[in-house]
């Protein structure tokens, strides 16, 4: 199996690890650089030093887990979530920003 692992950028490494442990994240920090995991989802941080790295990334997350992962995320009042939406591509979305202004997509076929 290949797996692709988006690597974003963090203005502060451990407010990162730490908004990301709220979304049932864990890792570890090496440095400037850091490694976070929940199940089979992975992301990956570098230190970044001016904001306009992270307001202009993004990830998708796809996969049958995403509507349980909305109503957890809606149920802990995670700041940023956006409605949970059939899109007219034929996926069900949502999205969340990050502190530094990482854009994470979710999606799922519907249904």
């Amino acid at each position: 199996m290949t797996v692709a692992i988006p690597i974003l950028a963090s203005l502060d490494l451990r407010e990162t690890e730490a908004f990301y442990g709220g979304l049932g994240f864990a890792g570890r920090l090496y440095g400037d650089y850091a490694v976070l995991r929940r199940d089979a989802m992975e992301l990956h941080f570098w230190l970044a030093t001016d904001r306009i790295h992270p307001e202009h990334t993004a990830c998708y997350i796809r996969g049958p887990a995403v509507p349980a992962l909305h109503a957890e995320f809606t149920a802990k009042g995670i700041p940023g979530l956006s409605p949970f939406k059939d899109k007219p591509w034929g996926l069900r979305e949502f999205h969340l920003i990050d502190p530094h202004g990482n854009l994470l997509r979710f999606g799922c076929e519907p249904g």
